[in-house]
């Protein structure tokens, strides 16, 4: 085992050695962060495993000419806009976007668009945008999405366009 695993897992064991002693000694603090990592877990849980299921789905049935074709260098504006609308429809927040985003660049996405994707995921998803303007109204939620949308973009391109220049290549995972 190396030495960075020890820690992980020293580190995991002192976690559960305080969430534990915050129950025994009733410490509201660490009970609080043991009952926060516990839900936060189940909703994990319940999200994760769906996502990767269709994750894997997708790495199977869309074929890689067919992500080119929309989403690769050739695809000009129209590829931001799917991309926008295929990020307003991810559920799970970054913990799916990111999994999305590595799988549409294995598949030819241009690294703009990707990045356009992962903004995208985190600031108009369709259930957020509906939560925030029965709280905040339509107007302000429509203000904020047609003004986030456009700086996403453009962000995007900025940033994609420096990193293809220096040949930035993503690196496959372990």
């Amino acid at each position: 085992m190396t030495f960075s695993a020890k820690i992980k897992i020293s580190g995991f064991f002192a976690y559960i050695c305080f969430v534990a002693a915050s129950f025994i000694l009733n410490f509201n603090p660490g009970k609080l962060i043991g009952t926060n990592f516990y839900s936060f877990s189940i909703e994990m849980l319940k999200i994760l495993p769906c996502a990767f299921i269709l994750i894997g789905l997708f790495e199977v049935w869309v074929k890689r000419e067919t992500v080119e074709k929309h989403l690769g260098t050739e695809s000009g504006f129209r590829g931001y806009l799917w991309t926008v609308l295929l990020a307003g429809t991810t559920v799970g927040g970054l913990y799916v976007a990111f999994p999305i985003a590595y799988s549409l660049h294995s598949k030819g996405a241009k690294l703009s668009i990707i990045f356009t994707y992962i903004g995208a995921s985190a600031i108009c998803r369709v259930p957020m945008t509906i939560f925030e303007a029965s709280f905040m109204g339509i107007k302000f939620s429509m203000i904020r999405v047609l003004a986030s949308v456009p700086l996403v973009i453009a962000t995007s391109i900025v940033l994609g366009n420096y990193l293809t220049k220096r040949k930035y290549k993503v690196l496959p995972g372990k």
